[in-house]
């Protein structure tokens, strides 16, 4: 019994150590990555999410439908920054925890009243875009609530594994190596 103990702390150990490598090279993925021009984006397969920052598109859309061409993309700018500050308070919990299968879940509480005037005044687009915002907060940061950078796969809209990133990246590097040689 005390061999068996004794075996499962070294494992466990020894996983802790691995993960903690593994996070540490995520962070210097995402480093590297945020100095390169086109990772952060949805231009690319494989590229750095900002988790938790409102994409402008729905606010621009629903402010041309309310406001002359002129003033649409100036409003669209100042409700998406206010917007992404009102996400930042702490003090604002639209969430609800209700039970999934019997695993407590925190969820959007659809009767916050400041989402839903949101969506009243703004529509669904745009109520979307806050919610999934502030449901990304919520799971990646949710006591400091500021925006995280993430590797992430645009191609299949979830978190990237690092060996489909490291591939990428390789992938990426040979091609532009492969083009600088074409040149010459």
């Amino acid at each position: 019994m005390e061999y068996l103990e004794n075996l499962n702390e070294v494992l466990f150990n020894k996983e802790r150590e691995s993960n903690n490598e593994l996070q540490a090279a995520r962070k210097e993925l995402i480093k590297g990555l945020l100095g390169i021009d086109g990772f952060v984006s949805g231009g690319t397969t494989i590229g750095i999410k900002r988790m938790g920052d409102l994409d402008e598109k729905p606010f621009r859309v629903a402010c041309k439908k309310r406001y002359s061409a002129d003033e649409a993309d100036t409003k669209a700018a100042v409700l998406c920054s206010g917007w992404q500050e009102e996400i930042k308070q702490p003090s604002w919990q639209p969430y609800k925890t209700v039970d999934v299968d019997g695993v407590k879940r925190e969820v959007i509480d659809q009767n916050d009243v400041k989402l839903r005037n949101l969506r009243i005044e703004l529509g669904v687009d745009v109520y979307n875009v806050v919610t999934n915002a502030l449901m990304e907060i919520n799971e990646y940061n949710p006591s400091g609530r500021i925006v995280v950078p993430e590797l992430w796969n645009f191609k299949h809209g979830r978190k990237a594994a690092m060996a489909e990133v490291i591939k990428y990246v390789f992938r990426q590097w040979k091609s532009d190596k492969d083009m600088t040689r074409a040149v010459i």
